[in-house]
């Protein structure tokens, strides 16, 4: 739908993947678009402190960027892991494939994205504004008042439509946050994180298998891997700030020794950095953030860990952010520029998916530090693969849904997801498969569990 408005000036707050990509769409739907960023042009100040330096885009994302012809370029950089690669503490692998064939999350790195959607932006047009910290919105004068982050000189900007897409701790969310009837919740878990790295080998390979992402499930506990271009892996230990073992009970580089060689022992020869980058390193926190509404009359709108941030286990924090924008991209074409209709049914359309994703994510960090070693839950797995293989339109794996589906919504998946839990419940007291897992059995009980497929 074209642009015939005079009023054509949109401004973002936040530079990262988000705002970077929403840029576009709004600069190609015919908008002068000014963004403005907290931290240094990190293409020159180097790589993001404290942040995770690959991501694992999955379909949702790359549809988001395909949308701006930007998919096939990054799939070309970006790692395909194809599965699972759990080590238990023996130091044994287990391997546990993602979908079919073709099915792959991409390890990609955080900051060249990041920097290829910013490149993108300027490219088209876009004006990038840097080292501008925002300390409030004045939503009721639509003015931004902003202070530089090294000279410390403040200065206030009006806006005519403003795009909150400024992570987590957002200013424009902290400014909404102080009007009537705005509904907010934040959930921290009691774990969090520590970046860990196994370099490549002296002869400059991989270490490990580098197409799949490494878990090393421990009960209350993980620590994973993704790889990177240098032949590098990733490593994050999620872990109990308090409680044993924990963060709290580890502060020598012995304690730290002693954690590894118990839980890790595998790893250590791989980690010659592990004592000096475990003492270095923060460990950031991990939290959930819900809020509501998204928008503040035709004036102002949320956007993705700004509206809804949500913990990394699905790995789809990147990836709904992107969908977020994608979803308002599609909604402008059938709406065009009635911003109070088109913010509204932004938000309430993306509103049941966030929560889902929210949800879904903490599910899974249980199903990854906990199930994934254990027979029972591969062996479901292994049974749902097989139904799905025998009716694919009717039963598709929750994980599937979720990474796989962008066609199908967050809060579907979860519906049909626990829909399916439940018939998974029924089948798996049919018989005892890890017997007759390729007996007519099992192919029966999965003919009269599908005949029970009812989901609406």
């Amino acid at each position: 739908m074209p642009v015939s408005s005079p009023n054509k000036n949109m401004t973002i707050l936040g530079a990262g993947l988000v705002g970077s990509l929403l840029s576009i769409y709004l600069k190609r739907r015919g908008y002068n678009v000014d963004i403005y960023e907290r931290r240094p042009d990190l293409r020159q100040a180097g790589a993001y402190g404290g942040r995770s330096i690959n991501l694992a885009l999955s379909d949702r994302g790359f549809a988001s960027l395909k949308r701006i012809g930007l998919d096939d370029e990054i799939r070309k950089v970006g790692i395909p892991m194809h599965g699972r690669m759990m080590h238990d503490v023996k130091g044994q692998l287990t391997y546990q494939a993602y979908g079919k064939d073709g099915q792959s999350i991409y390890s990609v790195s955080r900051g060249g994205l990041n920097f290829k959607l910013m490149d993108l932006a300027e490219a088209e047009g876009v004006r990038l504004h840097f080292n501008l910290r925002c300390n409030e919105v004045d939503l009721a004068e639509q003015t931004l008042h902003f202070e530089h982050g090294d000279t410390r000189q403040k200065m206030s900007l009006p806006y005519e439509r403003l795009f909150g897409t400024d992570g987590a701790f957002s200013a424009l969310r902290a400014s909404m946050m102080k009007t009537d009837r705005f509904e907010y919740s934040q959930d921290y878990l009691p774990h969090g994180y520590k970046e860990l790295t196994i370099p490549a080998t002296p002869e400059g390979e991989f270490a490990m298998e580098p197409n799949a992402l490494h878990i090393w499930p421990r009960g209350h506990f993980m620590m994973i891997a993704l790889p990177n271009p240098d032949k590098s892996f990733t490593c994050t230990l999620f872990f109990p700030y308090e409680g044993s073992p924990s963060f709290s009970e580890i502060n020598t580089p012995a304690d730290l020794m002693a954690f590894f060689e118990t839980y890790f022992a595998d790893t250590i020869p791989m980690m010659p950095a592990l004592v000096e980058e475990y003492f270095a390193n923060p460990t950031p926190s991990l939290v959930t953030i819900r809020s509501f509404p998204w928008k503040y009359s035709d004036s102002a709108l949320l956007m993705g860990d700004a509206s809804h941030a949500i913990v990394p286990f699905y790995g789809q924090g990147m990836n709904s952010g992107f969908e977020d924008a994608r979803v308002f991209d599609e909604l402008f074409e059938q709406i065009g520029e009635d911003w109070e209709q088109l913010f509204s049914a932004f938000q309430l359309s993306r509103k049941p998916d966030a929560d889902a994703i929210a949800d879904l994510a903490k599910a899974n960090f249980v199903e990854m530090r906990d199930k994934v070693a254990d027979a029972d839950f591969l062996l479901r797995k292994k049974i749902e693969a097989k139904i799905n293989e025998k009716y694919p339109n009717v039963w598709i794996p929750l994980y599937t849904m979720v990474t796989f589906s962008p066609g199908i919504r967050y809060s579907e998946a979860l519906a049909r997801g626990k829909y399916q839990d439940g018939l998974m419940d029924q089948l798996m007291a049919m018989g005892n498969w890890y017997e007759q897992f390729d007996s007519p059995a099992l192919d029966l009980a999965i003919d009269e569990i599908v005949a029970k497929y009812h989901f609406q």
